[in-house]
């Protein structure tokens, strides 16, 4: 679907990391010559009322494919959002065609590419801000926890808890069994004053199907969602994580299923190279029409 925005843009529909519009997680996105002010585009966030809208414009610099890129939740401004930067670089992609960007974000510059698979689809890579991955509090643990319902010995033993950043902050906590994974009823107002509190976008809650298959569920009240059906900056950020542990070296590459228990599902591919820490999520977009 496409909009002609009151602020001379043009505003997009597009869900991420899938090829079916009624799977993978809608992103609205906003094209400009400039960005509006950020009460407009909160505005506009909020209209659209997807987990988030990217609002794309020239970074000013005068180099082609140089891009400044703001993300708003219906309820904030967000630093970073993975889906919604595959879903602008497919969008750009599908005006001008494939090839290289760089993305000027709130916490840094995020690379961005986009090819023409053989079946002629889009595919978009996203390259993350460096990564950091740290100790999660075991106050903060048995916080979320409780809000979860979830106890200690339901997590994953080999996968302990940690916090890990590629552009924003996720707490990644593994269960052991995909059934508890299965079980996501929060009390919403709770979780999201905690996540207010210690600054986090999306909780990362994985079940590790196999050394290179993932299912994952992304609570997002911080940004006035209850779930997110597909998370690629938490992707990113569980890339970070399994390196930083030594469960993959590079070259890897892994898959993240996610929003299977929304019907929303969605694909998610992360790998990692030898020369660099950064993390690259891969995933395509189609337009939503209705």
């Amino acid at each position: 679907m496409t909009d002609r925005d009151p602020t001379s843009g043009t505003l997009l529909r597009l869900a991420a990391f899938t090829t079916d519009p009624s799977g993978g997680n809608p992103a609205g996105v906003w094209l400009g010559d400039v960005l509006p002010d950020a009460a407009e585009m909160q505005r506009v966030a909020g209209e659209v009322g997807y987990s988030e809208t990217a609002f794309v414009a020239p970074d000013g610099s005068g180099e082609p494919g140089r891009l400044r890129v703001r993300y708003f939740s219906p309820a904030k401004e967000i630093d970073f959002c993975g889906h919604a930067t595959i879903a602008s670089g497919i969008a750009l992609a599908e005006r001008g065609g494939p090839g290289s960007l760089v993305l000027q974000t709130n916490d840094g510059v995020v690379d961005l590419a986009v090819v023409r698979r053989a079946d002629g689809r889009f595919q978009a890579t996203l390259t993350s801000v460096e990564p950091w991955v740290r100790e999660l509090s075991d106050d903060l643990l048995g916080r979320l926890l409780d809000l979860l319902g979830w106890q200690r010995d339901e997590l994953d033993a080999e996968l302990p808890p940690a916090l890990a950043f590629a552009g924003v902050r996720h707490p990644i906590i593994a269960v052991r069994d995909l059934a508890t994974l299965a079980r996501l009823d929060y009390d919403f107002q709770g979780m999201r004053a905690v996540m207010l509190e210690h600054d986090l976008t999306t909780l990362q809650l994985i079940w590790r199907g196999s050394a290179t298959r993932f299912r994952a569920r992304d609570p997002f009240a911080a940004g006035g969602v209850v779930e997110d059906p597909a998370t690629g900056a938490a992707a990113a950020a569980l890339g970070a994580y399994l390196r930083h542990r030594g469960e993959i070296s590079p070259p890897a590459t892994f898959e993240i299923e996610q929003g299977v228990e929304m019907g929303r599902p969605s694909l998610l591919t992360v790998s990692i190279v030898e020369a660099d820490q950064r993390v690259r999520v891969s995933g395509t977009a189609v337009p939503i029409t209705t």
